[in-house]
């Protein structure tokens, strides 16, 4: 039976708890829309709990804070001392149940045991469980403990959860040495301990290192250069600047915080320089200290860098006082931690048994309900399962660098990125980002060159094309990552961050070519509503389709939409509904939905219709009271460009709909334009639609 509540708990600090809740959070919500989170007990009521503003704001629930956790720790232990432990329990199920009635799931995260003192001389946590009847995760902290104590951790606390009589989901351990981790794995095996799997995560030095935003935040700086994106620089350790510049150029290290007074001139102008230079590690910020703020010289010096990702700070306290406060600096995470996010979860999912956990503890949803953080999860899942190889041709471009760390983090893709090695890891670095999991190809010193050069020339001298011009072709980014596709060195391109829609597209259509039957390369875009996901189009591509070329991209989008689970109702849309209208335009979507009925007759299809009467089913009720689209269409077909980019974007901006395309279909292998106005989320987003679309080329 599966189960909606999950108890997840720690007995030590610093076990990786908030890890393991992102997990279970990310998976409960790509299934269920109402889920609900709650701590028995928080440390302090005066306080934000950490744990409890992240979870409530990164995954959008909708409860209160107050009603998200029960007691302090000195409530508590006054409580435990009073002999009022009932009370308590009874006043958690209170607050528990009100939650298990309003949700489809409660995920309770304990705080861990050594944040009580030793009055309470039992496993608060299970206890807690064992009484609100809920099944138990217990995670366990690996670091600085040998194979033989982890063990014998793992099997008192087995038989502690056994005895309580709580189901017992997994056991997870973390923060390990990978050096133990197979040793682990191998005597595991002869402890007999069978009830419940139990997953090894290795120790990420990142997620338990400080950022330069929680230096800010801590130290309440004032920033002085730098944008919000860049204080996202993980600051492996910090260092006084108290030497002249060209001994302190020797000294630096990537990922220095550099602390120095403020009148440093020198100093600045070193660690500016350093970051522009190829030759210098790339250091995380500048902190400066003393009030003292640099010369209106250097300011304007510095002001005028186009292209300058270093964050720098400033603090009123001296240096030695600074300095002692960094290094006091704990790590978080919060829902702006974009790369520790990316980082956990591919931890998370790399090492866990997603299918079980699934199985054990998500219902079915039931009622088709599908929101934007649904359809993520589920483009991300399905990716992860057959990794594929895109090809990413503008790795100039830092939306892109941002988009591929992510990737390789989450373990979405396998990313290709063209350009020279060095000079794209060195502008990664710049920007605090680690793509070294990816592929580089330089397509001027490649030893493809040659050959897609020579085998373009082949696919198109019978249109003209010289040798000459088919090796300058190769040249583009575009056109040498198309051939990688055509060849099968790559499963997938994206592209379209810097080129144009005709520049991703002509290549695709010169070298790959449309699928057989399919006579033109269309688009739609996946319009991810509160609670559903409907399919736009062709909003990007075609101008002013024909009645034919309407009726395939009706049946083409038809078949993209049913490849990511959207059961196609297909709206043929028009400025009239039924026969009341009539005109060029009316008629041309009249015969594009005839053809579309005679060529796919088990297709639910309905036109011309007003996009009202495909929606609303009230509408419909009035307007096709018989049709089995109009009121409950997914996939609305716009009879031009005009009508469907303008009617995407109005979506879009008046509804807070998450628009993801254009996604291109009718090619034989997947080539995606972006917009070039895209965010790091839509490329993820469109690489992971990629991959999908490149697995099912494999069927």
């Amino acid at each position: 039976m599966k189960s909606d509540s999950l108890y997840i708990s720690s007995l030590e600090k610093a076990a990786g708890s908030l890890i393991i809740t992102m997990g279970i959070m990310e998976l409960l919500k790509g299934k269920l829309n109402r889920v609900a989170f709650f701590r028995p007990v928080i440390l302090d009521t005066k306080t934000v709990d950490n744990d409890i503003a992240f979870v409530l704001e990164k995954y959008d629930l909708d409860v209160k804070y107050e009603d998200a956790y029960g007691f302090s720790v000195h409530e508590v232990e006054s409580l435990l001392a009073e002999n009022k432990f009932s009370f308590f329990i009874e006043s958690l199920l209170e607050k528990y149940k009100k939650l298990e009635k309003e949700y489809d799931f409660v995920v309770v995260e304990g705080l861990n045991s050594s944040a009580f003192s030793q009055t309470v001389d039992f496993d608060i946590n299970l206890a807690i469980a064992q009484n609100l009847g809920i099944p138990y995760v217990s995670i366990l902290t690996g670091k600085d403990k040998s194979a033989s104590e982890i063990l014998d951790e793992i099997t008192i606390e087995s038989d502690a959860i056994k005895a309580s009589g709580c189901a017992h989901i997994a056991t997870f351990v973390n923060r390990l040495d990978s050096k133990i981790i197979n040793k682990l794995k191998h005597d595991i095996i002869s402890l007999g301990v069978k009830e419940s799997p139990i997953y090894f995560l290795e120790e990420l030095t990142e997620l338990d290192t400080p950022t330069v935003a929680e230096i800010k935040r801590t130290l309440n700086c004032m920033q002085i250069l730098g944008e919000e994106r860049d204080l996202r620089r993980v600051v492996r350790q910090s260092k006084i600047a108290a030497m002249k510049l060209d001994n302190f150029l020797e000294y630096i290290e990537d990922g220095d915080l550099i602390i120095v007074p403020g009148d440093r001139s020198d100093i600045i102008i070193g660690s500016l320089a350093s970051i522009l230079s190829e030759n210098f590690p790339n250091i995380s910020g500048l902190l400066l200290t003393g009030g003292l703020l640099p010369h209106r010289s250097i300011k304007k010096l510095f002001s005028g860098f186009e292209q300058c990702s270093l964050p720098i700070l400033s603090v009123e306290e001296d240096t030695y006082k600074t300095a002692m406060k960094v290094q006091n600096v704990k790590a978080t995470i919060t829902p702006q931690s974009e790369r520790k996010i990316a980082l956990a979860m591919g931890l998370f999912t790399s090492n866990v048994d997603i299918s079980y956990l699934e199985n054990k503890i998500v219902s079915d949803n039931g009622n088709g309900m599908v929101t934007p953080i649904m359809f993520e999860f589920r483009l991300f899942e399905r990716a992860r399962a057959n990794r594929k190889r895109i090809v990413l041709p503008e790795s100039g471009d830092e939306r892109i660098l941002r988009a591929t760390e992510i990737l390789l983090r989450r373990d979405v893709a396998e990313i290709i990125l063209l350009g020279d090695k060095k000079h794209v890891l060195d502008k990664a670095s710049k920007l605090g980002l680690d793509i070294s999991k990816a592929t580089f190809v330089n397509p001027k010193t490649s030893p493809l060159m040659d050959k897609y050069a020579k085998l373009f020339y082949e696919l198109r001298k019978h249109k003209g094309l010289s040798e000459d011009v088919a090796r300058q072709s190769m040249e583009m980014e575009s056109y040498f990552a198309t051939m990688m596709v055509h060849c099968g060195d790559a499963d997938g391109m994206v592209s379209g961050a810097i080129h144009t829609t005709q520049e991703t597209i002509r290549p695709a259509l010169q070298i790959i070519k449309t699928k057989p039957g399919v006579s033109i390369v269309s688009s739609i875009f996946f319009m991810c509503l509160d609670t559903k996901v409907l399919v736009y189009g062709d909003c990007a591509v075609n101008q002013d389709p024909n009645a034919e070329q309407l009726a395939e991209i009706a049946m083409t989008s038809a078949k993209t939409a049913a490849m990511f689970g959207i059961e196609p109702k297909v709206a043929m849309l028009s400025y009239s509904t039924g026969d009341s209208g009539k005109g060029e335009e009316v008629e041309k979507v009249r015969t594009a939905t005839k053809i579309v009925h005679e060529r796919e007759t088990e297709l639910l299809v309905e036109g011309p219709i007003q996009y009202d009467a495909a929606i609303d089913e009230n509408v419909a009720k009035t307007k096709l009271p018989d049709s089995k689209v109009a009121g409950k269409a997914t996939i609305f077909i716009f009879p031009d460009l005009n009508t469907g980019n303008n009617t995407y974007k109005a979506v879009q901006r008046s509804s807070g709909a998450v628009a993801i395309g254009p996604v291109l279909q009718g090619l034989n292998k997947p080539v995606n334009d972006l917009s070039r106005g895209c965010l790091v989320p839509d490329i993820v987003n469109t690489v992971a639609i990629t991959a999908i679309q490149a697995g099912e080329n494999d069927k």
